[in-house]
C-alpha cells in the first residue's frame, strides 16, 4: 500500500481519496479553503465559504454516471445524498408525448440519478470522505510546489511529494491534482524542469444568470433540462430539499443580456417560455447569480507518447473542464476517479506505467464526453453570436439534429439520447449499437418546430421591460 496526497478536497478530490483509501492506501487531502463541511443542508447552502470554487453556488447536476460510480465504488454515498434531501430523478418520467410506447425496458434503472445543489452535495461527499478509514483531510493548507526524487524514466522528473506554502514537505508515492479548473500544476511542472503538458484552452464567452427557488414539490418537467431559444438557452435543474434552479445563459458579447441581473427582467424572460414558466412558481431564495469566464480546457501529462512527469495524476477539472451548462463535470471526474483507483491498484510500483495507463484509460473512458461537449459548445456559441448579431446562423449538425428529432418518437432512441446526456455512453458508442441507425432511418422524424419562447425581437423587448 502507498502514501497518496490529493490536492483539493472538493467533490472529485474527496471521492478519489475515499476510493483509494478503501484499497488500504494512506491518503492525505490538502484543501486550501479553511472551513469544513457544515452538518446540515441549510448551513451548507447559506454559510459555507468555498472561495476556491468559483462556481460553488451555480447550478450543478449529479448525472446518472455519477450515481452509478458511487454505487459501485462508494456504496452508501447515494443513500447519504438522499438522506440529506437530494432529489431522486427518473428522466423517463418526462418522455415526450410523441412517444407512444412507454413500456419499461431492461436497464431503465440505470438512467435514474440523485442530485442537489452543489454546496449540499459537496458537504455530504466531503463528510463521508472524512469518515473513511485511511483518509486525513487537512484544511487551510495550500500547495506551493512539488518535491522530486530519482527519475523512474530516463530524463523524466519524478514527483515524490508536495511542499506547502508554510514550507512543510509531505512525501508521497503519488500526488493527485484535484484542484479544479484553476489548477496551478503547469507552474509546478515548470519549477521542477518538466516539459509543459499538452494544453488546449479557450473561453467561448458564455455567461450565466441563475435564480434558485423553493416550494412544496419539484416542478413538473415539460421540456429537456436545457433548451436553446435563439440567442439564449434556458436550463432548469432539480435541487435538494424542495429547491430548484432556473438559468438563462447566452454570450458575454451580447450586452442586452446584462439586464438579466435584474430579477424582474429575468422573470419576464422565463415567463415568456411556456415549458419553463412554471419553474418560477416558487419562493425565490435570492436574486440573480451571474457567472462568466468559463473555460473549455484540456490538459495531458503524456505528450507525443511520452510522459512529461511521473508520480503525478490529474482528475476532474484539473484534467479537463467544459462549459458547465451540460453539468457533465462531476460525472466525468467520477469516471476518472474510478479509473485512477484501478490504475493505482495495478501500477503504483511502476510510475511510468501508471501515467501511461491512466492517460490511455482516460482517453477511452472520459475524453469522448469532453470532445462531444466542446463540439456542442462551438456550435451553440456560433449560433448564439449570429442570432445576436442578426446574421445567418451556421447549419446545425445534421446527425445530432436527426437523432434528437427521432428520439422524440422512438423509445429506444430516446433512451440512447438520455445515455449521452447523462454520461452513460458517448454518441459514438450509442450510434454503433446494432439497429440504432436503422431505427433512426425508420423514425424519419423531421426537425421539430423551435421550442416555444421569445424570438430575438421579443427577447430584447422583455429585457427592456
Amino acid at each position: 500500500m502507498g502514501r497518496i496526497v490529493v490536492c483539493g478536497g472538493s467533490v472529485i478530490g474527496s471521492c478519489t481519496a475515499a476510493m483509494l483509501a478503501r484499497d488500504g492506501h494512506e491518503v492525505t487531502v490538502l484543501e486550501a479553503d479553511p472551513d469544513g463541511a457544515p452538518p446540515n443542508p441549510a448551513e451548507a447552502w447559506g454559510a459555507w465559504q468555498r472561495r476556491g470554487v468559483a462556481q460553488f453556488h451555480q447550478p450543478h447536476n449529479l448525472h446518472a454516471r455519477f450515481r452509478e460510480v458511487c454505487d459501485a465504488e462508494l456504496p452508501g454515498l447515494t443513500d447519504r445524498l438522499l438522506a440529506a434531501g437530494c432529489a431522486s430523478v427518473d428522466p423517463l418520467a418526462a418522455q415526450p408525448p410523441t412517444i407512444a410506447d412507454r413500456a419499461p425496458r431492461p436497464g431503465d434503472e440505470r438512467l435514474r440519478f440523485v442530485t442537489g445543489r452543489r454546496p449540499v452535495a459537496e458537504s455530504v461527499v466531503t463528510r463521508a470522505a472524512e469518515e473513511t478509514d485511511g483518509v486525513v483531510v487537512r484544511r487551510g493548507v495550500r500547495v506551493a510546489g512539488l518535491l522530486t526524487g530519482p527519475s523512474a524514466l530516463p530524463g523524466v522528473p519524478h514527483v515524490t511529494g508536495v511542499r506547502t506554502t508554510d514550507g512543510e514537505e509531505l512525501a508521497a508515492d503519488l500526488v493527485v491534482d484535484a484542484t479544479g479548473r484553476r489548477t496551478r500544476f503547469p507552474e509546478w511542472l515548470a519549477a521542477i524542469g518538466a516539459p509543459p503538458p499538452r494544453l488546449e484552452a479557450e473561453d467561448l464567452g458564455f455567461v450565466y444568470y441563475t435564480r434558485y427557488l423553493s416550494g412544496p414539490q419539484q416542478p413538473v418537467r415539460m421540456a429537456p433540462a436545457i433548451v436553446p431559444m435563439g440567442s439564449v438557452s434556458v436550463l432548469t435543474l432539480n435541487g435538494d430539499n424542495g429547491t430548484w434552479s432556473v438559468t438563462v445563459f447566452g454570450m458575454a458579447h451580447d450586452p442586452a443580456l446584462r439586464a438579466l441581473r435584474d430579477p424582474a427582467a429575468f422573470d419576464r424572460v422565463v415567463r415568456a417560455c411556456p415549458p419553463q414558466a412554471h419553474w418560477l412558481d416558487g419562493r425565490p431564495l435570492d436574486g440573480v447569480l451571474a457567472m462568466g469566464g468559463t473555460l473549455d480546457a484540456h490538459r495531458d501529462l503524456v505528450v507525443d507518447g511520452r510522459p512529461v512527469v511521473t508520480g503525478l495524476a490529474l482528475v476532474g477539472d484539473a484534467w479537463a473542464c467544459t462549459n458547465p451548462s451540460a453539468g457533465r463535470g462531476l460525472s466525468i471526474g467520477m469516471i476518472q476517479a474510478q479509473l485512477l483507483r484501478a490504475v493505482v491498484a495495478a501500477h503504483l510500483d511502476d510510475p511510468g506505467g501508471l501515467v501511461t495507463a491512466l492517460a490511455e484509460g482516460t482517453a477511452a473512458a472520459a475524453e469522448p464526453f469532453y470532445r462531444d461537449q466542446v463540439a456542442a459548445d462551438h456550435r451553440r456559441a456560433a449560433e448564439m453570436r449570429a442570432l445576436a448579431d442578426g446574421t445567418p446562423p451556421p447549419a446545425p449538425d445534421p446527425l445530432a439534429t436527426a437523432f434528437a428529432a427521432a428520439a422524440g418518437r422512438d423509445p429506444v432512441l430516446f433512451r440512447g439520447l438520455l445515455e449521452m446526456v447523462l454520461c452513460l455512453a458517448p454518441p459514438s458508442e450509442v450510434l454503433a449499437r446494432p439497429g440504432i441507425r436503422e431505427r433512426l432511418v425508420r423514425a424519419g422524424a423531421p426537425p421539430g418546430d423551435p421550442p416555444p419562447g421569445p424570438d430575438r425581437t421579443r427577447l430584447l423587448a422583455l429585457l427592456a421591460g
